[in-house]
């Protein structure tokens, strides 16, 4: 099977059970701590994918680490892939699981970059219109990308929406050769 699959079946899972229990939003925010664990130590990554590591001794890290940070529900989830051997998968299910709940709660998250920065008018006049499109509630994340010259490129899941100015010239480039080649 393979690890989107896997990673997807147990975020499902652990989705039901934390809405099951009444403890979703904190079983979100403490898969973002182990999220941030992950992005911010290669040596941590190393260490759960090891294979020459015991549980034994792998249970025992990850009590020393989180078991002050993270609720019980949390925890005992954290023993049960390491008991199942799926500790290095647990980035994976974080992710399955945020889009899980983005997709149960009606929510896109919209990646927004333009030349120059936008002011708060603008910017909830994009999240209005994205949220007119896709008929679900936006997040919005703004950045400067220099390289675009002029416009936006808006990004929601694998759809880009590119109102950038080089793009528009390449358009024009386009229609032009369209036009001078059918005459």
């Amino acid at each position: 099977m393979s690890v989107y699959k896997v990673a997807r079946r147990y975020a499902e899972a652990s989705y039901g059970l934390a809405e099951e229990q009444k403890l979703g939003e904190r079983f979100a925010a403490d898969l973002a701590v182990i999220q941030d664990a992950i992005k911010s130590s290669r040596e941590f990554v190393a260490f759960l994918k090891s294979p020459i590591i015991s549980r034994d001794r792998k249970r025992a890290v990850l009590s020393e680490l989180f078991k002050t940070k993270l609720s019980g529900f949390t925890f005992n989830f954290l023993n049960l892939l390491v008991e199942k051997g799926r500790e290095e998968l647990v980035g994976d299910i974080a992710e399955e699981f945020f889009k899980l709940r983005d997709d149960r709660q009606g929510l896109v998250t919209l990646d927004v970059r333009s030349a120059v920065g936008m002011d708060q008018d603008q910017q909830k006049m994009i999240v209005k219109r994205f949220e007119s499109l896709t008929g679900k509630k936006v997040r919005a994340a703004f950045s400067i990308e220099r390289e675009l010259k002029g416009g936006f490129v808006a990004r929601i899941g694998d759809t880009v929406y590119d109102g950038s100015l080089l793009r528009q010239l390449e358009l024009l480039r386009e229609r032009f050769a369209e036009g001078v080649a059918s005459n």
